[in-house]
């Protein structure tokens, strides 16, 4: 296929000097004056339909010669005036259709200039004729180029339109390859890292034991911590690159949405791989109270809460989860850990080393405000605390 796209080129230039040669033919035949507009009505047709660039050579820069060379030409003369009307409509066709690309692909910056120089050509065309005839003047002069500037503004705006679906089209593109970045983003960060903690948190641990065997099963273990440490570190920054890649960190709607209803089950498989004990204290009348959003965000805050224990205070001897209604009526949600057990090895740490997760904290905050909610996080007693407050719709 890749093959395939310079061969169809070389055919459409093919084509293109096959018919910009058929335009000079009547030109052999004809008396010495009708060379020029033979030479310039060949050309107007080979730059309009020919695939730009053509080596250094833009579209922008062979349509402004074009045109340039067009304007010329209607001021010179050369014999009869009667000759230009052999090649004038297929000069003033080509000019058309070079106009409609020019608006439609030339950069911005350019497209003024360029566009401006070969609607002229294109209105100013039949003075190529009117200018040298003796029985026309300058009412026929104004007459004919106010004619042809109906088609000529029926090119541009051809061509603006195009241009419009054009940058529709780039930025949706744009917009779904950003989604799949967060997504992507989001699931490394809620699932896999999620995982890869819990082995590092477990090869932590059987660090500890002390029938712990030999050496070498212990140097395996720090191995696998060190490994484990390695790739979240990796992931972290393969994280903030999928987030940061346009220059924009806000993300879409997930596409599953979570809810309070879905804590037990998080803490079911958070409890088994924590030396922490794990507490639930979930109160009936906050159930199905929020809206799909905020439920979905409130869900998110303890996973993200939970992870970080994880990772950065796997001492924790507490972990307490509570979601329950707040004395101004919204519901609070809450992650707290305690104060740590006991000594647990920690791998040390080089200067500039991981300082947060991929989706984090600061996300997360941006979703508790979108719906209308506040997120704080801090130190609390001799642990932390993850603290998300969210407004109950009005029923009405």
């Amino acid at each position: 296929m890749a093959g395939e796209a310079p061969v169809r080129r070389g055919r459409r230039r093919g084509w293109c000097g096959a018919a910009a040669a058929a335009m000079l033919l009547p030109a052999l035949v004809s008396p010495p004056g009708g060379c020029l507009p033979a030479v310039v009505a060949a050309l107007a047709l080979g730059v309009a339909i020919s695939v730009w660039p053509v080596g250094r050579v833009s579209l922008a820069r062979a349509a402004a010669g074009l045109a340039v060379l067009s304007l010329a030409a209607d001021t010179v003369a050369f014999g009869k005036a009667g000759l230009a009307l052999l090649w004038l409509p297929f000069e003033a066709v080509a000019l058309l259709v070079l106009l409609e690309r020019v608006v439609r692909q030339v950069p911005g910056p350019r497209v003024g200039l360029v566009g401006g120089l070969t609607g002229a050509a294109a209105v100013l065309l039949p003075l190529r004729f009117t200018l040298h005839a003796p029985q026309t003047g300058l009412k026929e002069s104004v007459f004919l180029a106010a004619l042809a500037f109906v088609p000529a503004a029926g090119a541009a705006g051809v061509g603006l339109y195009l241009r419009s679906l054009d940058r529709r089209r780039a930025d949706a593109v744009a917009l779904a390859r950003r989604e799949q970045r967060l997504e992507v983003a989001r699931d490394l960060h809620d699932f896999v890292a999620h995982e890869v903690t819990g082995i590092v948190l477990e090869a932590q641990a059987a660090q500890l034991d002390e029938d712990g065997g030999s050496g070498e099963h212990r140097a395996l273990l720090h191995r696998i911590e060190q490994a484990g440490l390695r790739a979240l570190d990796s992931m972290d920054r393969t994280v903030a690159t999928l987030r940061t890649a346009d220059g924009r960190t806000a993300e879409p709607p997930p596409t599953r949405l979570h809810g309070l209803a879905d804590l037990p089950e998080l803490l079911d498989r958070f409890g088994p791989m924590a030396t922490a004990e794990v507490t639930l204290s979930l109160a009936d009348e906050v159930a199905g109270t929020l809206s799909r959003e905020a439920e979905d965000t409130a869900y998110r805050v303890v996973l993200e809460a939970l992870t970080n224990v994880r990772r950065h205070a796997p001492r924790a001897g507490r972990v307490e989860v509570r979601a329950a209604r707040s004395a101004d009526g919204a519901v609070e949600v809450s992650v707290t850990d305690g104060a740590p057990t006991g000594p647990l090895p920690r791998a040390p740490r080089e200067p500039g080393a991981r300082s947060g997760g991929g989706t984090g904290l600061a996300g997360l905050a941006e979703r508790a405000v979108a719906v209308g909610g506040v997120l704080e996080a801090g130190p609390y007693g001799q642990g932390w605390r993850v603290s998300c407050r969210l407004p109950v719709p009005v029923v009405r």
